[in-house]
């Protein structure tokens, strides 16, 4: 056992578990970093939308030196069927700003960067160690975690829970429950490897001008809630999809089954057309949103990032949500400890007041029946709807002498035929109010 103790043990080191092991470095606490990887980052090799705004807080001076891919001037959205997209996106001359707004970053450098800062503020960081469990006091406080390594048992007077969303720290202990299938996506990437020239001419990008995002829907998840995206980097692009867990079980389809077909569908070929593939992974994104947020503190813990479900899967935003959040869990600790008072429930209750307070889960109440309506009527949204939107589009763009009246009549049969009145005007209604 390690004999000396911490004021902090921080389990995991991705963007919550390293904002909160900074943020408490700064403050001067003893903090303990524990990650079960070669180094941070090693078991992340996605890439990523970084979050300036966020990320400032943490390390202002980051642009500086962080391992940063292309700032980011065009969103692009993409509705799709088998064969076409329909799209909407937006571009702009502002976003190529002095201090640009958000960034594409590749995790397994950023964050092996994002530690070295850690390390730099003061906190001690452990590699290949991997938690096996909280200790917990005969009145069940945690004081600490058990570990794989001979030294065993380390206390300090609060753990951080920063171990991503299939973490099981926390529901070995009793502390929260498993993730249920329809609240967590199994999503797949591949990074897909170009010279720089051809990614920005296929993407109409201009050296350091900035980079392109496209989110697509559609039939692409085969009826199942789900979504594929296209990140363009400076010399690879990031490419992938992903689908709730539930889905998956019920339908039978594979995730690595989804990403061939969507690499292969005409819209999105021709953008990787020769690249080499040099890296696959595969991860668990949390997607419950606000209902599905568990309790974020106990005796002796708190619970950050994606292992408390902080995802807002709307405006797919995750790492901005885990950054927030370690850093709150952070000042909340330090003003318990300021105060000289333990670190117990009561306590820490703290932490979720300043994180309702927080962007983060107004955020997520926004949109909090979002995704139970997204999941019920997924066929709806991801299968029928996007078919009947490139048929009409179709229509609409088709030259061939049928005269535009007949065409728009076509069109809003094909939607009444599939749907119904009732079933259109039902789900607008159910879409709109969920939105708001």
């Amino acid at each position: 056992m390690i004999e000396e103790r911490f004021d902090a043990i921080v389990v995991g080191a991705g963007m919550a578990g390293n904002a909160a092991a900074l943020t408490m470095a700064k403050q001067g606490m003893k903090v303990l970093q524990l990650e079960r990887g070669e180094y941070p980052g090693s078991k992340n090799v996605q890439g990523a939308i970084l979050y300036a705004d966020m990320m400032e807080k943490l390390i202002p001076e980051f642009r500086e030196e962080a391992p940063l891919e292309r700032h980011l001037i065009e969103q692009r959205f993409w509705m799709m069927d088998d064969r076409s997209h329909v799209g909407m996106h937006y571009r702009s001359e502002d976003f190529n700003e002095q201090r640009p707004n958000r960034y594409t970053i590749i995790r397994a450098q950023f964050d092996k960067w994002f530690s070295s800062k850690v390390r730099e503020a003061g906190a001690i960081v452990l590699c290949e160690t991997t938690v096996t469990e909280l200790a917990q006091d005969d009145r069940n406080r945690v004081v600490g975690v058990r570990t794989d390594r001979r030294d065993g048992e380390i206390h300090a007077d609060v753990v951080v829970l920063a171990e991503g969303v299939n973490g099981l720290l926390g529901t070995r202990a009793g502390l929260r429950a498993r993730p249920a299938p329809d609240n967590v996506a199994l999503a797949v990437k591949e990074m897909h490897f170009l010279p720089r020239e051809t990614i920005e001419a296929r993407f109409n990008l201009k050296g350091d001008e900035g980079g392109v995002v496209i989110e697509a829907a559609g039939t692409i998840s085969r009826g199942m809630t789900g979504m594929g995206f296209i990140y363009a980097n400076k010399e690879c692009i990031s490419l992938g999809i992903g689908c709730l867990v539930a889905d998956f079980q019920r339908t039978g389809q594979t995730p690595y089954g989804l990403l061939d077909e969507f690499k292969r569908h005409p819209s999105v070929a021709p953008l990787i057309a020769g690249s080499e593939v040099k890296e696959y992974s595969a991860h668990l994104i949390p997607e419950g949103g606000y209902k599905s947020i568990p309790q974020l503190y106990g005796e002796g813990w708190v619970v950050v990032g994606d292992a408390a479900q902080l995802n807002n899967a709307v405006h797919r935003e995750g790492s901005n949500l885990a950054m927030t959040s370690g850093r709150i869990a952070a000042e909340a600790i330090g003003l318990v400890k300021s105060r000289g008072e333990p670190m117990s429930a009561t306590n820490l209750s703290i932490y979720k007041k300043m994180l309702d307070d927080s962007f983060v889960i107004k955020d997520l109440k926004k949109y909090k029946d979002l995704p139970p309506l997204m999941h019920t009527h997924s066929e709806n949204f991801f299968l029928t709807y996007p078919q009947l939107i490139s048929k009409a589009m179709q229509n609409f763009v088709r030259v061939d002498g049928t005269p535009k009246v007949e065409k728009e009549k076509a069109s809003l049969k094909s939607f009444v035929k599939t749907r119904s009145w009732s079933g259109l005007v039902g789900d607008a209604y159910r879409f709109a109010r969920a939105w708001r």
